[in-house]
């Protein structure tokens, strides 16, 4: 894997990529359909990975109308807040890049779907929120993902263009917006592999943080000036 252009700033995505959030509310989600009698079939809930919250109420209201999605979406939130207190599971190498990063002075910004309450609270309680000069989440901007508005902002709060911020995502939908940004864009996949189509998008895919680490340090020198 080779970057065309070296970036002068990282902005990650948060959650399935930064997180193990994804894995963990998608458990939530089927422990509280368990008890309210529902089935959510795998492919609904992999559907669901990189949506904001009201993409989410509505492809499950769609299943199972309006009224029983949102005392759902109530209990599963409510499970998660526990988590979420307790401080989300890292990704495998989340910390050593960040701290790659932080000793070379290389800026970094959050550009989550996230709503901005809930956004702040999971990367203070994961121990993340010191790592980053900036945070932007779907509170912050018209569009969520799909939409670049969200990567535009984390590039607007560093004071860098877009063109010169590398891009890291899990998701297709957080790497749809990434490039609709013009940013360079690295997807590792988490719950959802890429299919043809998202493969077709011309972006770079590898398979862990430890690989972006790796690829960014060729760029580095060896000590911090």
């Amino acid at each position: 894997m080779e970057l065309r252009v070296r970036p002068r700033a990282v902005v990650f995505d948060m959650d399935g990529l930064m997180l193990d959030s994804e894995r963990a509310l998608m458990g939530c989600l089927e422990q509280a359909a368990q008890q309210q009698g529902h089935v959510l079939p795998r492919s609904l809930l992999l559907s669901l990975i990189g949506s904001p919250d009201a993409v989410t109420r509505q492809k499950l209201a769609d299943v199972l109308g309006l009224a029983p999605t949102d005392v759902l979406l109530a209990a599963s939130y409510a499970r998660y807040a526990d988590i979420v207190d307790a401080g989300v599971p890292l990704r495998p190498g989340i910390v050593e890049l960040l701290e790659l990063l932080r000793e070379h002075d290389i800026p970094r910004a959050v550009a989550t779907a996230t709503r901005s309450p809930l956004a702040q609270r999971k990367l203070a309680a994961a121990g993340l929120l010191p790592y980053f000069q900036f945070v932007a989440t779907s509170s912050d901007v018209a569009d969520s993902k799909p939409a670049p508005d969200i990567y535009l902002h984390a590039a607007h709060g560093l004071g860098i263009a877009p063109a010169e911020c590398l891009a890291l995502e899990d998701s297709p939908t957080g790497v749809r917006a990434a490039l609709a940004a013009g940013m360079t864009t690295i997807q590792i996949p988490d719950l959802l592999e890429p299919d043809e189509e998202v493969r077709g998008y011309g972006h770079h895919i590898t398979a862990s943080l430890h690989d972006v680490r790796a690829l960014l340090q060729q760029w580095l020198p060896t000590s911090a000036a």
